[in-house]
């Protein structure tokens, strides 16, 4: 299979397969024309079609950066920065050739809408980038709705061997609606702070979390998530903000909300230039936490919610 064609330098296909044969047939020919044309390649996707992979490229596996999506990509809002962008930016002067599988049957419907977002803003994170990233879609184990978003979120589309454009291509379309209001359990009251309680509501948080059953050993990822986010509610967000922390389906969740609405849709999702001075806060959000979704509005300003697995 040759890889799809487009005017512009990037090139983001999404490959629809049924069963592992039709898999390897969408894959292997794509990371083999990459090594053979000189390009950068790397594949990030879930372990057992990492091995199906590997399996197949046999020696020619040790030419590739073979990543588990399944740990670097559980939070969604890091592929972008420490997997995808991280890959490229390691190879300057070389066309980066990438195979991400950001979305699996096993993903919750309460990541999903964070795994959408992050498939429309591949487009604008490699706008003029001389790469092509290829996201594998398993028709059989994923629901209508996961399929059409992916027609949404991908300018091309590959099905039985065959390359068409999307009809219904609308990144933009697909952020918008997968930015959802957020709601915390109705049983759990939220600690208002400003810049005079920043230490006690931290504390409050982090003491919160150890009751309701954090390791210890993430316990200063969590603490430091918190710092940062309250932090920014008081320098950018208003002043103030107010917190929560509650416990839900294995993980603990913390929620600040606060007036300041995000412009930025690529917010915590770009590395910062080495020499540039601050801007790495909301990345370090999203590389600490297991998962985060964020909600922003002009009228109502933004909530957050990061998501710790703790069994």
């Amino acid at each position: 299979m040759s890889a799809p064609t487009q005017t512009e330098s990037f090139v983001h296909p999404a490959l629809f397969y049924r069963g592992a044969e039709e898999y390897l047939a969408g894959t292997v020919p794509f990371v083999r024309e990459g090594l053979d044309a000189g390009e950068a390649v790397a594949v990030a996707v879930p372990a057992a079609n990492l091995e199906l992979i590997r399996d197949a490229l046999g020696e020619r596996a040790g030419e590739v950066r073979l990543l588990d999506m399944e740990q670097a990509g559980r939070n969604p809002g890091r592929i972008i920065p420490r997997v995808l962008r991280a890959f490229a930016d390691a190879h300057p002067g070389r066309r980066a050739r990438i195979i991400g599988e950001p979305i699996w049957a096993a993903r919750t419907a309460t990541e999903y809408p964070a795994c959408a977002q992050h498939e429309a803003l591949i487009n604008l994170a490699f706008q003029g980038r001389e790469a092509t990233i290829l996201c594998p879609y398993d028709e059989a184990g994923l629901a209508e709705t996961v399929l059409a978003d992916a027609h949404a979120t991908h300018p091309t589309v590959i099905r039985g061997g065959r390359t068409d454009p999307s009809d219904t291509y609308a990144p933009d379309a697909v952020v918008s609606r997968y930015n959802q209001p957020l709601t915390a359990p109705e049983d759990v009251p939220p600690a208002a702070y400003a810049k005079q309680s920043l230490s006690d509501v931290r504390h409050l948080a982090i003491l919160r979390a150890t009751e309701l059953g954090m390791p210890e050993a993430r316990l200063q990822d969590f603490a430091l998530v918190v710092s940062e986010l309250t932090t920014n509610s008081v320098v950018h967000g208003g002043g103030s903000g107010a917190l929560r922390v509650w416990a839900e389906d294995g993980h603990v969740v913390c929620e600040v909300r606060d007036a300041g609405v995000l412009t930025d849709p690529l917010a915590g999702r770009r590395s910062p230039a080495k020499d540039q001075f601050g801007g790495r806060g909301l990345l370090m959000v999203h590389v600490l936490t297991d998962l985060v979704r964020v909600h922003t509005d002009p009228a109502l300003g933004t909530t957050t919610h990061c998501y710790f697995q703790c069994i």
